[in-house]
């Protein structure tokens, strides 16, 4: 089975007059995977899945898996409030031939922490695809809570959790649920086990082994916060900024997979003031922009989005600059 650990990039979807640029978005891709990306993420928020048809985000999916042929996985975003529907963009995925889904909790519906469970397993019972939850209560108004994740996390293709919450207890308290042991080994002076202990180094690992086999990965869904959820026991990170620096985000990873964490917090300062300026408004107004500065597409978003005001927009470039990207 294929790991899913390190980058991933929540790919943006570019537009040109009203339709989805196909070229710019190929070129996209493969500039991606150039850079040193782990993995690809089509068709979640950050590409605007909730402004696309469904017939754009089968095309979205169905482009990402041609262009990058297996190089790197493709991880779909498939999710929606309706279970029929996201069951439907799942059976897509993997007909096309996605490595994995991304499935969102379901948005506006408010379900309870059972509806939650139910939604999930209908899906993974439904489409035998290795699936990974997105939890996003920020705009989704729901928060998939650890219990439910730990039950959830029994189902057989239900691989990891994408949580873009910040909350840095979470690896810890999933851990504990799953009754996965700590990534840290060694012991400090006292003989007690602590990341703390400057005698201790993580093992690196692809995913959590979980008791009664299989595994599970927990990826972050916020740059800002990603090493400290490394440090935590995450494994990796699905990117907003790496649209626009692929190759740093990926350098930063490589270095938590490795178990270097000094270096990977020396890597992640540098990327500080892009990792914030990437929300000065609601995503992906920003990193489409951004991106439109160096080339890469157009600007163009579709409504409700718009483009950043002009204060923000003089912002971003100057990042950009900073940065060198200008």
């Amino acid at each position: 089975m294929t790991s899913f650990q390190g980058i991933y990039t929540a790919l943006i979807t570019p537009f040109k007059n009203g339709k989805v640029d196909e070229r710019a978005f190929g070129d996209f891709v493969e500039w991606q995977i150039a850079e040193g990306v782990h993995g690809l993420v089509p068709c979640g928020t950050t590409g605007e899945s909730p402004t696309l048809s469904h017939a754009e985000h089968n095309r979205v999916i169905d482009l990402c898996v041609e262009v990058a042929r297996g190089r790197v996985p493709v991880m779909a975003g498939t999710g929606s409030n309706s279970t029929d529907e996201a069951i439907m963009t799942t059976r897509h995925a993997k007909k096309a031939g996605a490595a994995a889904a991304l499935v969102v909790a379901p948005y506006y519906n408010k379900p309870t922490q059972e509806g939650l469970y139910q939604h999930f397993k209908a899906i993974a019972d439904a489409v035998k695809i290795p699936i990974i939850i997105y939890n996003v209560p920020g705009r989704t108004i729901v928060n998939i809570s650890d219990d439910t994740l730990a039950r959830l996390a029994e189902l057989p293709n239900m691989v990891g959790l994408k949580d873009a919450t910040g909350d840095l207890a979470r690896p810890y308290m999933l851990r504990a649920k799953l009754n996965i042991s700590s990534p840290w080994k060694g012991e400090d002076q006292d003989g007690g086990r602590s990341p703390r202990a400057k005698s201790l180094k993580p093992t690196p690992t692809p995913t959590l082994p979980l008791p009664g086999g299989g595994s599970f990965v927990m990826l972050s869904g916020e740059d800002q916060t990603a090493v400290a959820f490394n440090i935590a026991g995450g494994q990796g990170c699905i990117s907003v900024s790496s649209n626009i620096m692929p190759k740093a985000c990926a350098e930063v990873q490589n270095a938590c997979l490795a178990g270097d964490y000094a270096k990977a917090v020396k890597l992640h300062e540098k990327l500080v003031p892009l990792h914030e300026i990437m929300f000065c408004e609601t995503s992906p107004a920003p990193v489409k922009f951004a991106a439109s500065l160096m080339g890469k597409c157009s600007p163009e978003l579709r409504l409700p989005m718009i483009q950043p005001n002009a204060d923000n927009k003089k912002h971003i470039k100057q990042v950009l600059k900073n940065l060198r990207l200008l």
